[in-house]
């Protein structure tokens, strides 16, 4: 009995009350103890308590030590702390009680649902779970499926009135058959009575996948229809206690797995990882966040989550995820008034020639398009496959990173060109078309996530026949060329080039600027056929753009770029800067950064600050010396660049 006694409390020796503790009453049950109930289940005593029978439970306490102290029986009274169990709802002490109650005898219905996803019948996402899912199953006791609760499904059990031993009890699906079994056992003038108790919430919950489908009338349409059913999503923390009850009572009463996978999700924690309660005041109502977020960003950020992984939400999460529903909306605004008027039939006429599932058009395309639409094509196969296997947040993500970073921060912009620009009609319905094409897609992609927005935007698209919910999914497998896709990557990193170059000369948004583009002959070619695209997102002189295999003549008068092995860029200075106010900005600056940095080797080279400063207050002081020395060093070189350009202009 060791492990029921506490060595360190009390005298030692071990009281049994049966009736009314847990584990004595286990005891017993191996001791062959008889098992006492001394209450009444209005927490009086009953006849049992002798002396004390129908005086309240907290009465007797008093009572009873009153008369251990008047017999001479007390021997000592010490404080003592204890855990007294109270109920959730109303907060009054709870007494265990033993009592008659149902239960069920599970080891066979465990058994046929270890069965199931050993056999493969029923797969469990993520596969970690499957080792809980097994655990549980195998250390299986008996079910208690009895509530003493207002409301739930009554016990199916009638018992005879007049008749006080509980084993004369029948079991029927409704009061009448009760009746018509209990009159044949024991005559017509018989009268029963319903169990009081109610079916444990979960027991009713179980037979959730075909109770509501017609069971027990498994040739109704629902039933066949739609059981078994493919996916069951829910919360990890009831796999035990709702899924594998599931899989139990679907396979003891149709015969049958009631679905053939489980997705099994994180719970929604807050920012801090804390689990959400009243208590710490972290709720999040979700419908004061669609309020303020909207519904969609809000389902976009809780489906980003990995499976069976908790996510911790933010306001920061929320935030971007307004934004991207905001990028969305403005991009389909876009496309929208870009799009001809729907009277214009020879201009549909022209956009809905274009076609993007045959190689041979593919590679038809100018680059920029031959590009997005590759990468479109790639995203789809990868989306598709990634839905297939239930990986929902890798499909968020990827959708998220080809809709912002691809086509609206370079497609977008690069369409400009077409649109805007000289080139004709047929380059603008080009660009129409491959708009429409790639928008309409990615709103298909992201539906499942973000259904609201997606829905609105696809019925505002002209021509369209049917909602976006209904529509067929993108086709897979359609061409892409891997060879244009690094061609766009070297013209992008030419242009990150020319852009972070502006930057650091603080060169005026507005303005134009000369460039020379050097690198081999084929490079030059896709480059220089860009020619107006370049221009127009890196802020260059379309008319002073020039393509060479060689560096120029006044190379020692540009800003020198390396935007990828084998493709450079060469910025005539003078473009950029007044070259000689920028000597004097740069020179001051250099004389402040100087001083600045004497005074920290100064710090540093005391050894009375080294040796009493705090560790951490020198190491921040060694940094901001080590940054300082590289800042000077780049301005030192730029001012060189800036003379050794003027000397040569003089």
């Amino acid at each position: 009995f060791w492990q029921y006694v506490d060595k360190d409390f009390g005298t030692g020796v071990l009281k049994i009350s049966p009736g009314h503790d847990h584990n004595d009453y286990i005891l017993a049950r191996k001791l062959g103890l008889p098992i006492l109930n001394v209450m009444n289940k209005d927490g009086t005593l009953n006849d049992v308590a002798g002396l004390y029978c129908g005086l309240d439970r907290f009465e007797v306490r008093k009572q009873l030590w009153a008369d251990l102290e008047e017999t001479g029986l007390a021997v000592k009274k010490e404080p003592h702390t204890l855990r007294v169990p109270r109920s959730q709802r109303g907060g009054e002490i709870i007494e265990p009680l033993v009592s008659k109650q149902w239960f069920v005898n599970m080891e066979s219905l465990a058994e046929k649902a270890l069965h199931a996803v050993h056999k493969g019948e029923i797969t469990i996402m993520p596969e970690r779970f499957e080792k809980i899912y097994n655990h549980w199953l195998s250390n299986i006791k008996d079910w208690c499926i009895s509530r003493q609760l207002w409301w739930g499904h009554r016990i199916p059990v009638w018992y005879i009135e007049g008749r006080s031993g509980e084993e004369d009890y029948i079991v029927a699906r409704n009061e009448v058959e009760a009746l018509e079994k209990a009159r044949e056992k024991y005559g017509e003038g018989v009268e029963i009575y319903q169990d009081p108790d109610v079916l444990d919430t979960w027991f009713s919950s179980a037979l959730w996948p075909f109770s509501t489908l017609g069971w027990p009338n498994e040739s109704s349409e629902d039933f066949k229809r739609f059981y078994p059913t493919t996916m069951l999503e829910t919360g990890h923390d009831i796999l035990f206690f709702w899924v594998a009850r599931m899989v139990m009572m679907g396979i003891e009463l149709t015969g049958k797995v009631p679905f053939s996978n489980i997705y099994l999700h994180g719970l929604i924690r807050d920012a801090q990882g804390r689990k959400m309660s009243k208590t710490l005041g972290n709720v999040i109502d979700p419908l004061d966040t669609i309020k303020e977020y909207g519904t969609d960003a809000l389902r976009f950020t809780l489906a980003l989550g990995t499976a069976g992984q908790d996510l911790n939400l933010s306001m920061e999460r929320l935030t971007a995820n307004k934004a991207f529903t905001n990028k969305l909306w403005n991009a389909g605004k876009f496309v929208l008034q870009n799009l001809p008027s729907q009277t214009d039939a020879s201009a549909w006429e022209a956009i809905l020639a274009h076609k993007f599932d045959a190689e041979e058009s593919l590679l038809r395309l100018p680059l920029p398009e031959r590009w997005v639409v590759s990468e479109l094509h790639v995203l789809t196969d990868t989306v598709t496959a990634s839905y297939d296997k239930y990986f929902f947040g890798d499909v968020g993500r990827e959708v998220y990173d080809f809709f912002w970073s691809d086509f609206a921060d370079w497609y977008i912009e690069a369409s400009k060109a077409r649109l805007y620009q000289s080139g004709g009609n047929s380059t603008a319905s080009l660009a129409q078309a491959v708009l429409l094409y790639v928008f309409e897609n990615i709103l298909k992609l992201l539906h499942p996530f973000m259904p609201f927005v997606t829905e609105e935007l696809w019925q505002a698209l002209p021509n369209r026949k049917e909602a976006l919910i209904i529509s067929s999914w993108p086709q897979t497998s359609l061409p892409r060329h891997a060879n244009s896709i690094r061609q766009f990557e070297n013209f992008q990193a030419l242009t990150r080039a020319i852009r972070n170059a502006r930057a650091e000369y603080s060169v005026e948004p507005a303005k134009r600027i000369s460039a020379w583009i050097v690198a081999n002959k084929d490079v030059v070619q896709y480059i220089s056929n860009e020619k107006e695209v370049l221009a127009l997102l890196s802020r260059l002189d379309t008319e002073n753009v020039h393509f060479a295999t060689s560096p120029p003549g006044e190379a020692n008068k540009c800003v020198h770029l390396v935007a990828s092995e084998g493709l450079e860029a060469y910025l005539p200075l003078a473009d950029m800067v007044d070259i000689s106010a920028e000597v004097d900005r740069l020179s001051k600056r250099l004389a402040k950064m100087q001083t600045e940095y004497e005074g920290l080797v100064a710090r540093l080279g005391s050894p009375k600050f080294v040796e009493k400063a705090p560790e951490d207050v020198v190491r921040g002081v060694r940094e901001k010396a080590a940054e300082a020395e590289e800042k000077i060093h780049l301005t030192k070189k730029r001012l060189e660049l800036l003379r050794s350009s003027a000397l040569v202009s003089q």
